[in-house]
């Protein structure tokens, strides 16, 4: 497994993934001195009885409480034991993982003033395999996800529980099997390791990385519909999306369209197909997938920058401490509610694709893709109920967590993100659209089959046959639902072979425009037009 190097500047979305799934990680050597500084300022501040919040007072709406200086430590311990408040059903190991060094890259950016210390028993817990038992429920994303962080900060004193080689134990016991000193929190400490956004952030990144890969089963998946259904390629003109460009809407329509090419099927029916028009869900694919495309990009965008922030408070900057809101969620809320609502929108058209292969009115196949004799089997019948019951649970979960907002603390803290809870919501969200992707990878290469021996594309052959060795002959009426879940479990765990097979050939070509453009600057200046007839540009 590979070693992630941490700077608090350069964190990716597909570190995240690999360091929750277990990578190793390492600080890199000049965030230490940064850190130094910071700490001395709050060392400095408590010697001097200073007030600074959540030092030398009380938390929210005690702030105006005083807090003597010999109590400092005491009053982070209290603030990590007491918030920890969490209810229901644990995080996953790797959400938990990833909320950690989320909390790592944000104090190693030295304006926490938490000492090196604190930090290197976290990176401990990392790479020892010592993960905290965090409760989901008790986050409003306010000061940002207090409860569940206090639950992941106090197995570094060594109370509540962790999961350590394979069992869940004793904080402190996991702590005395590798050896580890318990952390005893000064100065700013507990505040600073409670007090961010790492939670949510965690749980939409990892989200986000999921979803782009059940993105480009369903490009293959509705190229796959699309196919089965004998529809038209004209949609996806190039020239179409160029007056309309939109990045998504253009990726998609690409990559679709490089799918279908070579099809036996599509040639068969190309010149003398007598349609006009292709319902919504098969021909404006790349204006909705697109607008799918578009908002994972967004969202990617969003929580990259959020990995690599600063999010409690207070900050020590220059030299100064200073009073601030980083902690709230609301960016993580907002874009997790987005990413949400897209992902929906994809659930619904594959839902309507999945209907247009199985029901005989529109499909020009037969009858619910049934086989043997007529009306005593019910075929594929009831996996589209099973699309549109994911797709319509989808909908109730669709309403922004947002939009919401509660306040807590005596008013002190009067606005709520509920990031947390829009961020498991598009969660769950993705995990029904996953599902509903597998049911039309399912029912399409069925649907296929019914196409005499022809083949689709060569790069669109590569996903059929991977989706297809999971599908036995169909005879007559059985149980599908092992057929189902062997290939939810493919997609969820190996990339889609048209698409690495696209990348490929892109890389290829970016390549061969490059070894072309070197061989122009060999032979002469190039062309003063830009173009690549390849003349000099003293020619005329």
């Amino acid at each position: 497994m590979c070693e992630v190097v941490l700077d608090g500047e350069s964190l990716t979305i597909q570190d995240l993934h690999k360091i929750a799934e277990g990578a190793k990680v390492a600080i890199a050597p000049r965030c230490w001195t940064e850190m130094a500084r910071s700490e001395a300022v709050v060392r400095e501040a408590v010697e001097k009885d200073k007030i600074v919040y959540g030092v030398t007072t009380g938390f929210g709406h005690l702030a105006r409480t005083a807090v003597k200086p010999s109590k400092a430590a005491e009053l982070q311990r209290n603030l990590i034991l007491s918030h920890a408040a969490g209810v229901g059903e644990p995080f996953s190991i790797e959400q938990v993982r990833a909320a950690l060094v989320l909390r790592i890259n944000s104090l190693i950016k030295g304006i926490s003033g938490v000492r090196r210390c604190t930090v290197e028993l976290m990176v401990d817990f990392l790479n020892r395999g010592i993960t905290p038992y965090v409760p989901q429920q008790g986050s409003v994303g306010a000061s940002g996800d207090l409860a569940p962080l206090s639950h992941m900060a106090m197995t570094l004193l060594g109370e509540g529980k962790v999961y350590y080689k394979g069992d869940l134990v004793p904080a402190a016991r996991a702590l005395e099997a590798e050896k580890l000193e318990k952390l005893e929190p000064v100065q700013k400490e507990g505040l600073a390791l409670i007090n961010g956004t790492q939670i949510m952030t965690a749980v939409l990144g990892l989200a986000l990385v999921r979803a782009y890969r059940m993105f480009e089963w369903a490009l293959a998946s509705t190229a796959l519909g699309l196919d089965a259904l004998k529809a038209s390629i004209s949609p996806f003109d190039p020239r179409i999306h160029r007056a309309r460009p939109h990045p998504g809407q253009i990726y998609v329509a690409e990559r679709i369209l490089h799918y279908m090419q070579g099809s036996e099927i599509l040639q068969s029916h190309q010149k003398q197909c007598g349609k006009v028009q292709d319902a919504y869900s098969l021909r404006t694919s790349p204006q909705v997938l697109g607008a799918v495309k578009d908002t994972l990009d967004y969202a990617t965008g969003v929580v990259t920058r959020e990995m690599n922030s600063v999010t409690d408070n207070p900050l020590i900057v220059d030299g100064d401490v200073l009073q601030s809101g980083n902690f709230h969620g609301e960016p993580i809320a907002l874009v997790a509610d987005f990413v949400a609502i897209s992902l929906v929108e994809l659930g619904n058209i594959t839902e309507r694709r999945v209907d247009r292969m199985v029901n005989p009115m529109v499909s020009e196949l037969p009858p619910f893709l049934a086989r043997g004799e007529a009306g005593l089997n019910s075929g594929y019948m009831i996996w589209q109920y099973t699309a549109a019951a994911l797709a319509s649970e989808n909908k109730s979960l669709a309403f922004p967590a947002s939009a919401d907002s509660i306040p807590t603390s005596a008013y002190q803290e009067d606005h709520s993100s509920m990031g947390p809870i829009a961020a498991r919501k598009a969660l769950r969200i993705l995990q029904n659209v996953e599902r509903i992707v597998a049911v039309e990878l399912m029912i399409a290469c069925r649907a296929l089959e019914f196409h005499n021996g022809m083949k689709t594309g060569p790069k669109l052959e590569k996903s059929r046959a991977l989706v297809q060795q999971f599908l036995a002959e169909n005879t007559s009426d059985r149980f599908w639902g092992d057929e189902f879940e062997a290939v939810l479990n493919m997609m969820l765990h190996t990339e889609c072979p048209s698409a690495v097979i696209e990348d490929e050939e892109l890389q290829q070509q970016e390549e061969e425009k490059k070894k072309e453009e070197k061989e122009q600057e060999a032979t002469g200046k190039k062309c003063a037009c830009s173009c690549s007839c390849g003349k000099s540009s003293d020619s005329e």
